[in-house]
């Protein structure tokens, strides 16, 4: 009986409605996707290749030839930090405040506290390279074991 349904229905009827399911699927897989995404860039609000526009440490700004060349990847929990030699390791972060541990490189087993602030395209972090706590504030006046460094998002179109 089924078979007869099919067989006596018009074969642009049947077109359309497997047109219509296919857009309604894809719409669905489209918005996931998107959801799916958005949840990522919310989770992870820091993902992205970061190049230095200012550093400082101490107190004493340092000459953008020194940091012209250096880049700063993070991607989800991990880090790449590229300038004279490659370091890798996890960063978590939160509210503020991120802790950073060398796993490769030269800062292999070691870990730093810092301060975060995340304006647009715009990330500051200013590192305590003692590691013992995090810094007070973004400034490293008074503070010779404290390195501040201002990024900015390297959108590559």
């Amino acid at each position: 009986m089924y078979r007869n349904y099919q067989i006596n229905k018009p074969p642009s009827i049947n077109m359309r409605i497997t047109i219509k399911l296919a857009l309604a699927c894809s719409c669905i897989l489209a918005f996931s996707a998107f959801s799916f995404q958005r949840t990522i860039q919310d989770k992870y609000p820091l993902n992205g290749e970061w190049k230095p526009i200012r550093q400082e440490m101490g107190g004493r700004a340092m000459p953008p030839e020194y940091y012209a060349k250096h880049l700063l990847v993070l991607q989800d929990t991990n880090y790449v930090f590229t300038a004279e030699s490659v370091d890798i390791g996890v960063s978590k972060y939160a509210d503020g405040k991120m802790d950073i541990t060398g796993k490769e490189g030269v800062n292999t087993g070691r870990s730093f506290k810092a301060l975060y602030e995340l304006k647009k395209d715009t990330l500051s972090i200013c590192y305590n390279l003692k590691g013992d706590q995090y810094p007070a504030s973004l400034s490293t006046q008074g503070q010779p074991m404290y390195f501040l460094s201002v990024y900015i998002r390297n959108n590559k179109e």
